[in-house]
Order: structure tokens, then sequence, then C-alpha cells
């Protein structure tokens, strides 16, 4: 049970348990503020025990999830969810600004960087299989606010990104027929303000049929993304045959202007081969969306390793391959770095058709991305609504479909609202920074996890484990500043680089010597623990620190926005919720185990 669910005397329990409670009226909503201070300090970090999610707090979704997935399902949804259509412009503008040919060895370092924290996913998944990813995770570690803020940041991301890409699904799709989308396909509403001026009813038609599929039945939703998949892979196939039949390997190391610019695989060296990882790791997010899935997977333990690490090795070879495809079709300093793909035909005698079938395939791994983002975030705010912080009515699962009804209807015509009239072109430049940073408090918690306990009355103290993960953090962060700020002249930045990595070294091969673990994964845990998790908060650190600065100024806009709403409403909801349902076990309710999750 939560460790802040029994009351205190002196509270207002029995207002609680009469049928009162802290919205009922709005003599009882201003009590409930005048005790805000109180409230916040017994909820904010009161975490739920694992056997709690996956028990009584899962019951308050009603009927359960259907558990139909299997890893074949899962590395279907983990490839739909990554290879959209972000690749076709990443990959341009980091060989183009920052890599050269060399992006290849960048994807590389960003399909490892992914596959560290998929490792830290997947042990939480595999032990409490169910559907809130993150949020649940670092609510069972963290406590309730940490879990909000992040939860609320992560459903924003999902949501913006979604429309923004939905709207872009109406280009791709113009290029795969030959019309110029954009203009003809979009209606102008003169008196608008410019960006919200150009109603895409394309858009809103994608989004709302993925959200009725998706509504209708998750294995269904499965077998479309299968489907849906397989093609757009064949398209992938497809660009790297092309590119490496008709593309010159001597375009690796040549560039078109050598007065200009260098050449070599590795034109702009190291810093540029990180630099080109941090910007193509967005074409690997999406993996996270499918430990959402945990709560409808046959046989956890077994499929979701699969599911979600095999997934990501998958793609990080497909982007690998593209990547030299791309970069022997033209030297790196002719590719246009917005189409790299559909431009590296342009001009070229008898393949102008091969543009054509570049935008098909991309409005394929549009809609399969969509399809994924979709599943993800509507389970997202399924747990987020069982947790208490939210309207109940969105955890609710609907017994026919076996599918979390609400919340995918209500997230989809938002997300359509928003792709109707508004252009979100620059925020695809800022989503990233919410996942990054739940990547980031996902390795974390591993940790804490694993080193402090988080049983009632077995933990041990929390304070060596704190202490390390705050120094590590700020090692990375001395890392990452140094490789931004300090000058590149007489090996001063070499020197300072090599002096922050060898004491993050030291820093965790003092902590694996002095703190041993206090808990040890039942049925699937992260390998060489602590270094890997270690790895991934050190990796994202880094690339949290290659964001721009209004992507910390959106992320910093929506935390405040997360911050009071949990004030004003979701701590008197939660406090509402664990009090009844206190009061509940207390007469004698029994927890809803879920037997029918095999090992």
């Amino acid at each position: 049970m939560d460790k802040g669910a029994l009351p205190p005397s002196g509270t207002d329990h029995g207002a609680m348990s009469s049928g009162g409670g802290s919205f009922a009226s709005l003599r009882a909503y201003g009590r409930a503020l005048a005790q805000t201070p109180r409230r916040v300090a017994r909820r904010a970090c009161a975490a739920t025990a694992p056997g709690e999610e996956m028990s009584r707090v899962r019951a308050r979704s009603g009927a359960r999830m259907a558990r139909a997935l299997r890893w074949w399902d899962l590395v279907g949804l983990g490839l739909g969810g990554m290879v959209g259509a972000g690749v076709f412009v990443t990959t341009g503008r980091a060989t183009r600004l920052y890599a050269g040919p060399g992006v290849v060895v960048s994807y590389a370092i960003a399909g490892l960087c992914a596959l560290l924290s998929a490792f830290c996913y997947t042990e939480f998944a595999v032990n409490m299989p169910v559907a809130g990813g993150a949020f649940s995770y670092l609510r069972v570690t963290f406590g309730e606010f940490a879990a909000f803020q992040t939860g609320a940041n992560l459903i924003m991301e999902y949501v913006f990104s979604n429309a923004a890409v939905a709207r872009s699904f109406t280009a791709y799709l113009g290029t795969a027929v030959g019309v110029d989308a954009p203009s003809k396909w979009r209606i102008s509403m003169p008196g608008l303000p410019e960006g919200f001026n150009q109603m895409d009813l394309v858009a809103v038609g994608v989004i709302l049929l993925v959200s009725v599929c998706i509504c209708y039945s998750t294995k269904e939703s499965s077998l479309v993304n299968m489907v849906l998949t397989a093609v757009h892979m064949a398209f992938i196939l497809f660009i790297i045959v092309i590119g490496f039949v008709h593309g010159d390997a001597r375009n690796l190391t040549r560039p078109a202007d050598p007065s200009q610019n260098p050449g070599g695989f590795f034109p702009h060296g190291a810093m540029g081969v990180f630099n080109g990882a941090a910007m193509v790791y967005l074409s690997y997010i999406g993996y996270d969306a499918v430990s959402t899935m945990a709560e409808e997977v046959e046989r956890p333990a077994r499929d979701i390793p699969i599911g979600v690490s095999g997934s990501v090795v998958v793609v990080t070879v497909l982007y690998c391959l593209m990547a030299a495809s791309m970069s022997m079709l033209l030297p790196y300093d002719a590719i246009d770095p917005d189409a790299p793909f559909s431009g590296a035909f342009r001009g070229r005698k008898g393949m102008a058709w091969v543009s054509n079938v570049i935008g098909a395939g991309a409005s394929l791994g549009i809609l399969t991305s969509l399809m994924v983002a979709m599943l993800g975030q509507a389970r997202y705010l399924c747990v987020i609504g069982r947790s208490g912080v939210m309207p109940a009515w969105l955890a609710r699962v609907n017994p026919r479909t076996a599918t979390p009804v609400n919340a995918s209807a209500f997230l989809g015509l938002f997300t359509a609202a928003l792709a109707l009239f508004t252009e979100l072109d620059i925020l695809l430049n800022l989503v990233c920074i919410g996942t990054l940073f739940v990547f980031y408090m996902v390795a974390n918690a591993v940790v804490y996890r694993r080193y402090v306990g988080a049983e009632l009355g077995r933990a041990r103290s929390a304070w060596p484990t704190l202490a390390f993960l705050a120094s590590f953090s700020l090692v990375a962060l001395s890392f990452t500043l140094v490789w931004k700020l300090a000058p590149p002249e007489r090996g001063v930045r070499t020197g300072l680089l090599a002096a922050c990595a060898a004491l993050a070294v030291a820093t965790v091969a003092a902590f694996q010597a002095l703190v041993p673990q206090a808990h040890a994964p039942e049925l699937w845990g992260v390998p060489g623990m602590p270094w890997v998790p270690a790895a991934s908060v050190f990796l994202n650190v880094f690339l949290l620190g290659s964001l721009d600065r209004p992507s910390y100024v959106r992320f910093g806009f929506f935390s405040v926005a997360a911050l009071l709403v949990y004030v004003l409403y979701s701590v008197h909801a939660s406090y509402d919720a664990e009090e009844s349902g206190a009061a509940g076990l207390d007469g004698g309710g029994a927890k809803v185990q879920d037997e029918a999750c095999a090992v």
C-alpha cells in the first residue's frame, strides 16, 4: 500500500469515507486548499509498492486489458514506433552539418545509447508488467510528484509531436502521388494568425482513424501495425539497395567542394560524430512506448526483453545501412539537409520516380509511428488516471474491447484539434527533451531500486545511493559543459574531457565497491550493474546538453504548468483516492491479483 495511505489522526478521513471529498463543494475545496502544504508533504514522496501497482491500483480500471501480445508483436511495435519520418530528416542534417559520412558511426553510438536505456526500461517492465511505463516506474521509486511531473511532460510531448507528425503525413503523401499537398490539400482560413490559418483535414482524418483502431482492439492494432511495418521495411530495404547499387564508394571520403569542405570519412573529427549522434538520437525515440504495453504481454519475462532490445538492435542496423547508402549516393556537402534521400535522386536521369517511392515509404512510416505513439500515450494517461492524480474515468478499461477507450478517445480528439489548425513543425525540434529527461530518470530509478530496495520494512538508507546519483550526474554535466564550451586550442579541452571521464569511472567503481545491492530482480535484470545504467545516465545528460535554449524554455513552461495542476487538483484527488482506498481495505477489501500473467 502507499506509504501515505493510512490516515493520520486529525485528518478529514471521516468526510472522505462519508462521501465528501475535496471537490464535493466550493467549501470542501477551500478546506482542501488550506491543507495543501500538509497534503503535498504527505503525498509528494509517497511511493506505492510494485504489488500494489499490479493489484489494487490496477483494479481501478475495472476490466483487464487482454494479454494477447507476444515478442514478435513487440518487435513490430518497436520498429513501427522508431522507423518513422524522423530518419528521413535527421540523417541529412546530421551528415551535412556535423558528421559527414561518419554519420554511420553516429547512428551506431545513438543505437548503443538507446539500447542502454532499453535495458533499464526492460527490468522494470518485466518485474512490474503494468501499462504505465515510466510513470509507474518512477512512482514506485521516487514517489508521486516526480512521476506526475515526468508523466505530464511526456503526455504533452506525445500530443504535440503526434499532431505535428500527422500534419507531415499530408506533405509526404503528396510527394508519393506527385501533388503539392500542403498547398492543395490544406484549407486557408483568412483572418486567423499565421501558423494557425491552414486547416489540415487529412491530418485530422488520420488521427481519428488511428484512434478508432486502437480503441477497437490492441491485438488487431498490432496486426495492422505489423502489416504496415512490413511494407515500410520493404521501402527501407529498397532505399538501401538503390543507394548501394547507384552510389559511389568514393563519396565516403571525397567532398563535392574540397576547397571549402574537409575530406575523409570523419571530416569534422570526433566532435562531429558525437554531435551527429545527439541529432540522430531523435530517430530512436519510440521504443519506450513498447514498455507501456507490458500489461498486455502474454509472457512478460520472455517477450519484453526480446521485443524491446530486439527492436532497438534491428533499427540500429537499418539506420546504419541507410546512412551508408545515402553517403554513397552524394558527397556529404552536396546532401539536401531537409530531404536527403529524395533529393539524392533529383537530376538523375530516369530516377525521379524514386522520390515518389520514398514519399510513400515515409507516409507508411508516419502511420506506424503514429499508431505506436498513440497506443503508448493512451496507456500512460490510463495509469495516471489509476493513480488518482487525474480523473478516474480516464483509467476505465472497456470490458468489451479490453482497451483504455476513454484515454484513447480523449487524447485522439485533443491531438486532432491541435493538428487541424496549428503548424507544429517547430515543436519537432523541442519534443525530445521530455523524453530524454524521462530516460535519465528511469536509469537513475533502476540504480536506486537495486541499491536501496523498495519493499516496506526492507529498504536501507538511501543517502549513499542518492549521493552517488547526484555526484555522477554532476560529473556527466561537467563533461558536457567542457565538450560544449572549452576552447580546443593546445589540448585544453582534451585534457579536461579525459579528467571528467576518469572521474566518472572512478565514481562508479567506488560506488560498486562500497555499496552492496539491496535488491535482486526475480525475473530479469539490467546486466553489468551499476555500469550500464550509469552509462545511460551519462549519455542522456550529454544528449540533453546538446539541445537548444527554446527546448529548455518549453520544458520549464510545462513543468511549471504541471506543478500548478498538481498543487491545485492532483494532490487533493490523490489524497481522496488513497483515503477511500485505505477505508476500503480496512473494511475487508481484498487485493486483486493479476493471475493471468505468465512468466
